[in-house]
Parts: C-alpha cells; sequence; structure tokens
C-alpha cells in the first residue's frame, strides 16, 4: 500500500496539518516513506500552512460553541492557557508582533508551531493579513531547519551502516 506516491504524500500533507506534529514530524516521516527531500519539505509545508488561516480567523467562534461540552472545554482550555501563557512570557511577542510570531514559529522545539502561533496572533487581535506571513516564514524556517537536520541524520547512520 505504501508503495503508492499519493498516500506517501497524503501521509505527509496530514501530519504537516496535524497540532504538535505538524512540519517537523512530517518531513522526517514523508522522507522514511521514501519521499524525497524536497517533496516532504513541499508536501509537510503546505500542509502546516493551510491551518494558519482558519485558526487566526475562526478559532475563537469555535472555541465559544465548542467550549460548551465538557470533552473539549478541556482541549481549549489548554490550547488557551498555552497561547496566553506564551504571549505573558515573551515581550517580543507583545512589542513586535511579526518579529515575534517569525521568531516563535522558526525554532523547531514543542509547541512553537504553526498552530500556537495561530493561536497567540489570534489573541492578539492580529489580522490574518499581518499574521500569515510572519507565521509562514516561521514554518519555512523551521521547515528548512527540520530538513537539514534530518538530512544530517539520514547521512550520519548511512556512513556507520557502512
Amino acid at each position: 500500500m505504501l508503495d503508492n506516491i499519493i498516500v506517501k504524500f497524503l501521509i505527509t500533507f496530514i501530519l504537516g496539518m496535524t497540532p504538535i506534529i505538524e512540519i517537523r514530524g512530517a518531513i522526517p516521516v514523508g522522507v522514511s516513506l521514501g519521499l524525497s527531500y524536497f517533496e516532504a519539505f513541499i508536501v509537510g509545508f503546505i500542509g502546516n500552512i493551510i491551518p494558519i488561516y482558519f485558526i487566526v480567523k475562526y478559532i475563537r467562534p469555535l472555541f465559544d460553541f465548542f467550549g460548551r461540552f465538557k470533552f473539549f472545554k478541556k482541549i481549549i482550555d489548554w490550547a488557551t492557557e498555552k497561547a496566553t501563557r506564551k504571549i505573558e512570557e515573551s515581550t517580543r511577542l507583545q512589542n513586535f508582533t511579526a518579529l515575534g510570531l517569525f521568531l516563535f514559529v522558526a525554532i523547531p522545539l514543542p509547541g512553537t508551531g504553526a498552530w500556537v502561533g495561530s493561536l497567540i496572533a489570534n489573541f492578539l487581535n492580529v489580522p490574518f493579513k499581518k499574521a500569515f506571513l510572519p507565521l509562514a516564514l516561521g514554518v519555512l524556517t523551521a521547515g528548512l531547519i527540520i530538513l537539514f537536520a534530518t538530512g544530517s541524520v539520514v547521512t550520519v547512520f548511512q556512513h556507520v551502516q557502512g
């Protein structure tokens, strides 16, 4: 089944769209499935930037609606608390919003991806037109860092194996 290139693209794309995993997990998985580095990067990148629009524009009404249900309220409270804490911790995000969003998303650490960056933009009331470019460039930068790291790890393993 995984011989099908469309399935490999789809898995990589969906991982790119998935919170927490995002492009940071999509690239190594795509490469491990047999995609080229370029294919894994592009598909993971596209998957990762698509949610930005919906989160920046529409997350609050969704939070309000689903927050009425106990199961979803726990998840929403966690996401809201995480984004609020990141805003409070970072004076850069408060004073230099575009640069702060870019740097926040560009550094590929756990919890610093496009999903949380988009939540932060929403909570700071940054319009989509002003939030998208720094968030997308952050994803691009994080993706390039992960691409380099993935290539380095693969090269080391190939060298060790002989």
